[in-house]
């Protein structure tokens, strides 16, 4: 396939399926949690695609690319966190979890695999 824009990405497009599974099971959890769990949780999911994206555009850099592939990476990582901090309070039943930590896994191996071969991303 060839990738000529960031939404051609497999590590894209299953960036902004997880950020839509995370806002639909979010919408369930408790309304005293909006500022702060939920709010949270949405802002992190979403922030994977959208750093995965700046990062799409800055491909010239090598460096930079690779740094904003990083930040995409630790998003995905405070996301996890979020989601294992849902389950623990009880918002998140433990099949919804269970899919998303596969999802994000999924995830993190395809952002790695980008990150492993960065460079090969890069436009020369």
């Amino acid at each position: 396939m060839n990738i000529r824009r960031v939404k051609d990405l497999e590590a894209y497009r299953c960036a902004f399926e997880f950020q839509q599974q995370v806002f639909v099971v979010s919408k369930k959890w408790p309304r005293d949690e909006t500022y702060s769990l939920t709010d949270q949780i949405r802002r992190s999911s979403r922030s994977i695609g959208s750093n995965l994206a700046e990062a799409w555009a800055k491909r010239r850099y090598p460096a930079h690319f690779l740094s904003k592939l990083t930040d995409s990476g630790g998003e995905l990582q405070e996301s996890i966190h979020w989601l294992d901090t849902a389950q623990a309070c009880e918002y998140l039943g433990m099949d919804d979890h269970t899919k998303l930590l596969q999802a994000a896994e999924t995830l993190g191996r395809l952002l790695g695999g980008i990150m492993a071969k960065h460079e090969t991303f890069c436009l020369r």
